[in-house]
This record gives structure tokens, sequence and C-alpha cells, in this order.
């Protein structure tokens, strides 16, 4: 049998070992394989995701323990320190001596930490392990206690790339405000041009995270128990912590004592074989150096780690030119990347789509004739990259302008050829070899979570998973009704899960019924399935964590990044003074006021400290939430019906306010906006709402399911000529009902539509009672409307999410400078929006 050393276990040195193993069917390799750290090998793509749990256990990768393999042997936590080339032995750090027959260096990399002055105080960090997070941790804790009791504390990250951001997010979820200083005049400068990262700067300041660009750290001062950090553009910030994150370097050092060749910027020589200077040691990953390049990113090493195990197998493959596409979700915030992103080939072209409003910025660089697809950027949105990186080096399936246009064409799975790479992480094509794609589906993969396993594809960065959703469907495959990867329930199941075992936390939900750590869509969906059910406040514990942007501040954000300040007012009713206070809070704040479509006065230009005193001047005389952010109940309109109309036939207004106040802060799947006419006029334009009521002259009609925003479509009629009663427990019903049973970010539209028999069937269940679920969903809605509470109000009497809201933890109270304004037509208006004369 022969010996296979392999140092560092990492997820590349993982990935080697492991395809060893696949391919060596005849047990010829025996694997002794050394870590450094004291844990199997783990994600370190999602290492903020441990800031979620802080379960390391949850991040290790699949089979990293090698238990019951026979011919593997993992030595935790002993590095090995010497390497005897002429002996061809290696010595750990306990002392054990190791032949090998072929070694691979997996060494990876170490953070880069800039000579700062100060560096190495205490409460300097570096971030790339999971033990880096533990002391992040530990020294948040310690420093609590000794500064700021009150209010959120705040750090720095040096560095504004890919770790940089994942870095601020994790700080940020350990109740820091991050400040993220970047060199390079905009942030991800080697993933996107300065249009996206201009974008991206906005949208990453609108989440709590002050960004300083284009400037270095000077200097990192003690000063008592806090940190005094000096920018080189004169800023001077009171930080608790500081996290370097401004890079990595190769960790070549082992090779170097053993005399291997090393590349002229660091990184061990290796040639198309990933073969070194001697040839019976290879070295793959972020320690390699392939054509005088060192690569940073999972997906080449991956690559690297199939080369060697094909050689030391006796197969002839090669190392081609790598794959550097980057697809991720940074605070919340879409990025892709692919291919010649910066249009450095000679003679590119580019498309660029920039929408402010929207928070998007897409690019497609093409070749000189435009017709071949040569990279591009994706910022805020980045749906269409999973069909735009195949094609890369491809003759594009249309019209550029029209692939990144929100109604324009899209490319479907019908337009990648058969050889197209769909996973670049673990190099998975469409349809070209029997491992790939389409002919795993045809061996009986019906779902993703299968074609993971057959394929590998989606194991790594993920963002492959929507493509396999599409190829699935396009090979007539059934799709599963699963909220996410890490939920195999649909989110009704879900809702149904939590209301009978009485779940009150994401952590237990995920730990009893999923899988991982939750994203970006089960942790809002699941937050709305706990506030529906009572689960307390939205900002309390663990629940904050998993809120959208807006329900952080209970605001709307802008453009900006200020924030709206929206009022219930029930019925589009207002007294006299209440419409002064509104007016008093609109000229002492300077907020732009406009009055909605719904019948609501909104206030536009609050900074994020104003909120709170804004509302605490608006709650003093009776108004409350008009969760104009959440998804929830908006706004039930209405005409003035028969009180004073001539044509009206019911008292409109009133049965508007008795619903509003009685639905007000009912969350749901989506928003839920109502109105209410007093006769067939039809003045509060009720039908194109998703539930409606129009007056007759013996009661009611009741229409649900319409929409009048991107697809408008008319409710349909439920019932008619009800009296208030039964109108009323009917609408608890529906909503009741729909909040039960729909899909995440489905509005009722769409929820009926989908529904089998259609507005029949829901006739049936919520007139009829032909499920037997009337009782419980009355007795649902009696709970909601018993426990009601104004989300502002809650903020304004917990100093703790009161804390919440401040640009500046060392300067409380001052506004952030970046934000300003230009007066139009007598009120302020965002800087930057084109003056329009008439």
């Amino acid at each position: 049998m022969r010996r296979l050393v392999v140092v560092g276990h990492g997820m590349v040195g993982h990935r080697l070992v492991q395809a060893v193993r696949d391919r060596d069917l005849r047990g010829e390799w025996r694997v002794d394989v050394f870590a450094e750290e004291p844990r199997p090998a783990y994600d370190r793509v999602a290492l903020t995701s441990y800031v979620d749990s802080w379960d390391a256990a949850s991040l290790e990768l699949d089979g990293a323990s090698f238990a019951g393999d026979e011919h593997v042997a993992p030595h935790l936590g002993d590095p090995v320190v010497a390497i005897d080339r002429t002996a061809r032995t290696v010595t750990s750090a306990r002392g054990l001596v190791r032949a090998y027959d072929a070694l691979v260096l997996a060494t990876g990399s170490y953070p880069f930490v800039p000579p700062v002055p100060g560096h190495d105080l205490p409460g300097c960090h570096v971030y790339r392990t999971i033990d880096d997070l533990d002391g992040i941790r530990a020294g948040v804790v310690e420093r609590a206690a000794a500064r700021r009791p009150q209010g959120r504390r705040a750090a720095l990250v040096v560095g504004g790339g890919l770790l940089g951001l994942e870095a601020a997010k994790a700080l940020r979820d350990m109740g820091l405000s991050p400040h993220v200083v970047e060199l390079a005049p905009w942030l991800m400068p080697m993933q996107v041009d300065e249009g996206g990262g201009a974008l991206l700067r906005r949208l990453v300041e609108s989440l709590d995270v002050t960004v300083h660009a284009g400037t270095g750290t000077d200097a990192i001062e003690q000063d008592g128990s806090r940190l005094l950090a000096r920018l080189g553009n004169g800023t001077e910030l009171d930080v608790d912590l500081v996290v370097f994150s401004a890079g990595v370097r190769p960790r070549d050092d082992l090779a170097r004592a053993a005399g291997l060749d090393i590349g002229e910027r660091g990184g061990i020589l290796v040639d198309d074989a990933c073969r070194t200077s001697d040839p019976d040691v290879f070295a793959v990953g972020e320690c390699a150096c392939v054509h005088g390049r060192v690569y940073g990113l999972v997906a080449p090493g991956n690559a690297m780690a199939e080369v060697v195990a094909d050689r030391l197998l006796g197969g002839d493959a090669m190392f081609a030119a790598a794959d550097t596409s980057t697809k991720l979700k940074l605070l919340g915030v879409d990025v892709g990347s692919f291919g010649d992103a910066h249009g450095r080939t000679e003679g590119a072209l580019e498309v660029v789509l920039n929408d402010a409003v929207a928070g998007s910025y897409k690019k497609l660089v093409l070749s000189d004739d435009a017709g071949t697809l040569l990279g591009g950027v994706l910022v805020g949105d980045a749906t269409a990259y999973a069909t735009l990186r195949p094609l890369v080096g491809r003759p594009l399936p249309g019209d550029p302008a029209a692939l990144i246009s929100p109604a324009g064409a899209t490319v479907g799975v019908g337009a990648l050829p058969a050889d197209a790479q769909v996973c670049s992480c673990h190099a998975v094509t469409r349809g070209a070899v029997d491992s790939a794609i389409e002919a795993a589906i045809a061996e009986g993969c019906a779902d993703v979570p299968a074609l993971k396993t057959c394929t590998k594809a989606g194991t790594g960065c993920g963002s492959c998973v929507p493509m396999l959703k599409q190829l699935l469907g396009a090979a007539g495959v059934g799709q599963s009704t699963a909220l996410c990867e890490h939920f195999p329930q649909s989110r009704a199941e879900l809702f149904e899960i939590v209301r009978s075992t009485g779940i009150t936390t994401f952590s237990e939900l995920v730990a009893r019924h999923g899988t991982g750590r939750g994203c970006d869509i089960c942790k809002p969906a699941v937050a709305s399935i706990l506030a529906s059910l009572g689960g307390g406040h939205v900002l309390d514990g663990e629940q904050a964590t998993l809120q959208d942007t807006n329900d952080h501040f209970l605001a709307n954000i802008q453009r900006n990044g200020t924030y709206s300040v929206v009022p219930r007012i029930p019925g589009g009713e207002i007294t006299p003074e209440r419409l002064m206070v509104i007016a008093q809070v609109a000229q002492d704040f300077g907020l732009y006021t406009k009055i909605t479509g719904g019948q609501r006065i909104d206030l536009f230009g609050a900074t994020v400290e104003a909120l709170p005193e804004i509302w605490r001047r608006l709650v003093d005389v009776g108004f409350e939430s008009g969760h104009a952010y959440g998804k929830a109940l908006r706004t039930v309109k209405s005409c003035v019906g028969s009180t004073w109309c001539r044509y009206g036939v019911q008292d409109s207004v009133t049965m508007a306010i008795d619903l509003e106040l009685r639905y007000r802060g009912l969350r749901s799947p989506h928003k839920i906006k109502a109105g209410v006419s007093g006769c067939a006029r039809e003045c509060a334009e009720a039908r194109s709402k998703d539930f409606g009521v129009i007056a007759t002259e013996h009661g009611w009609n009741l229409y649900v399911g319409g929409n009048g925003g991107f697809s408008p479509r008319h409710a349909e009629l439920l019932v008619s000529d009800v009296d208030d009663e039964t109108l009323v427990r009917l609408i608890d019903r529906f909503l009741m009902f729909y909040v039960r049973t729909a899909d995440r970010l489905q509005r009722t539209a769409a929820w009926v539509e989908a529904m089998d028999g259609g507005v029949d069937h829901l006739r049936d269940v919520i007139l009829h009672d032909s499920l037997g679920i009337c009782a419980d969903l009355d007795a649902a809605m009696a709970t909601h409307v018993e426990s009601y509470s104004d989300e502002w109000r809650g903020v304004l009497d917990d100093p703790v999410k009161l804390a919440r809201f401040t640009s500046f933890v060392n300067a409380p109270g001052m506004p952030d400078p970046s934000v300003s304004f230009r007066s139009e037509r007598g009120q302020r208006v965002p800087l930057g929006i084109p003056e329009v004369s008439r």
C-alpha cells in the first residue's frame, strides 16, 4: 500500500482526500491528514454564519471526520513542522514521523495584517478561523462591561473586500456598529467596478455599517479600555475592537524550509499537474502558485485537488484556467462577479444598467463585436448570475441590454450548451459527461438535495442552486415545495409546526426540523411566522437578527440612506389636532411630506437617530406605526361613505376604521392592502385590493384576491349582502387562512390563483367550513386582536432596542454627514435626483 500525506485539512485539503478515496477503488493509498486546527475541515466560506449559533459542528463538512474509513488517519491539532525530502518523511508538532510516497501541501493562507502601529494591541483580531471568531466574541464580552453599558458599541474592520464585509456582518450580528476602512476607492475592488462599488457602499451603509473608502489606517492607540483608530484622511474612530481582514498571503514557509521553489510574490510554484519542483510533492489551494498566480478562492483549489487525485491514480489531468467567479450575499446585499468583470480585454464593450431607485447595478462585458459574453458585475440583484456565468466565452443568446433589464428577456436553461459549467466550485457541467446534471436527473435524481448528493453541484457556494431547479423543471421533474434547502417543509407546513409545538426561536426550529444555519430566504419567513403567532416584539433577542432591512429599523429605507415614517391613520380619517402634530413634526425635522395613494401621510428623510424622537412625538398624541415597512396589513382605504356622500349607502369610514384597527400589526407572507367603498361607484378602489368591501343597499359585498401592483388583478366576489358581523368574521378567516397556507412572499392574488378550486374552494373553507378549521381560525384572529401592541412604542419603552438607532456610536445624535438634500417645490429631496423644471 502506498502512503499519501496531506498537510492541511481545510476545504481544499478535504476535497483532495475525498477525491482520492472516491477514485481509489482498489485501496491503493493510505492517507495521513495533518490539521493545524483542533477540528475537522469546515465550511470556511460560511464562517460568518457561525455567529448565528456559535455551534462549530454545524459548519463541519460532510465526511470530514472520516469515521469508519480505515484508509484515512486524521491528526487534528498536530501540524507538520518539517519535511525531509531526502528521507521522504514529515514530522509533526507532537513528534509524529510519517513516511510518504507522495506529499500534498494544502497549507492554505494566513491573514495579512498591515504594519499599522498598534496592530498587536489587545482588542486587535484577525478574521480567518472559528478560533478567531471565538476570540472576537470573548473580546466583545470582556469590553462590554468596561464601557458603553448603554448603546451599541463600535468596531473597526480594516479591509473592504469579501472577508472584510463578512467580518462587518459578524460584528453587526454581535451587536456592534462596524466601520469598514478600504484603501481602494470602493468596496470589493477585486470583484466589482466603480459603479457597482458605489451602489454596494450605499446599500451596505443602509445596514448600520459605516464605510471609509480611499483611505487607510495610520495607527491604533490604546486609550484606557478603548482603542483609538486614526485614519489616513484625518478621521479618528473610538472603537472597542479592531478586526484585520485586508487579504491573505500563501502559507509557503514549510515549503521554503524544505527547499521547494517559491513564486516571485510568494506561493509554492507548481506546474499544470500541480507538482512542485520535487516530483513527489504537490501543492493545492491558496498556498500554490500556478502560472505565477495564487488563487484565493475555493473553486480553483477544488480544481487543483481533482487534478492531483487524478495524477495519484495514474491519470494525466491538467489544471486549466480557473473560474474566479463569485456570487454571495454580503450583509443581505447580493453581489455577483464573473469572467472579465473589469473589462480588461482589448476592445471590450460594456452594457450597464444602473437603477439607483431599485437598488441594482448590472453590467455585461462583451467582445468588440458585441457577440460574445466576456464577463459581468451584478450588485443588488444577482438573480441572473446562475444563467449568465456559464455563458462566459460563448455567443450571447439575445440582446445584452434586454438580458439585464427587469422587463427584458431572460436566459433559459435551453440557451446553455451541454458542456457549460453549471457549478464552478465542483466543475459540474449541464450534460456533457456522465457526472453532469442532466445525466443525474435521467438516473433518477428528482430534487435539488439528490442532485447535490449525486454530482456535488450546489454544495460549495450554493450560487448554482437556482439553475439546478431550472434544469429539474426543464426535464419535467416536479418541484419540491420546500421553503429552501434548509427546510424540507413548505412555509405553510412550518407554520403548523411552530403553532403545534410552541417553538419560539429560529435556532430551535432549524435544529429540530431543518438543517444547517438558515439563509436569507428562511430566516425572514420564519420571523414572520413567529410574529404571526405572537412571538413578541420583532426586535427582541434572536428575532432581531432574522429581520429584513426595513424591519430592523421599523421604517422604510430610501435611496439616500434615510427613512420614511408612516403613522397609522385608520380609514384615512384624521382630526385637525393630529394633522397639526404631523405638520409640526415634519417641519421640526425637515421631512418631505407626501399624501400616499393609500390615504396616508408619508414623512421622508428621517435619519436613523431621529426616528425614535419622531415616533415619540407622534405616539404621545395617539399615533402608532403604520407598518409601511413590514409584511403586514398596510391600510384600509375608504371613501367618505353615507356620512357625507349623496350616493353612499353604508358608513364606509367607520367600517374601514374598525377593520384597520382589528388587523393592524398582523404579520403575513406579504403586505396586505384593503379598501371599503360606500357604494358601487367604488371611490376607494376596493376591487384592486387584497380584500375589498363594497356597500350595497342590503349590507356588504366582500371581494378577495385583488392586486393593484406589478401584475394588476381584480378581486373576486366571495359573498354578497352580508351584515357587519358576518363580514368581519369572513375577513378574519380569509386572512388567517392566508397567513397559514400561503408561500413566502406570495400576495393574496397569486395565492387564490394557485389554489386548487380557486375562490370556490376558498368559499367552501371559510364560509361552509369544509375543512373543519373555522373555529380555529376565529380563535387565532381573536388572539391577535387581544395581543396587539404598537411596535414603535415597544422600542421607545426599551433602552436596549433604542440603542440600535444611531449612525455613530462614538457621537450619539450626530447625523450622518453623507446625507444631503436640495430644495424642490418648497420641500427637501435627496441630493442627486435630477431637478425637474416645469
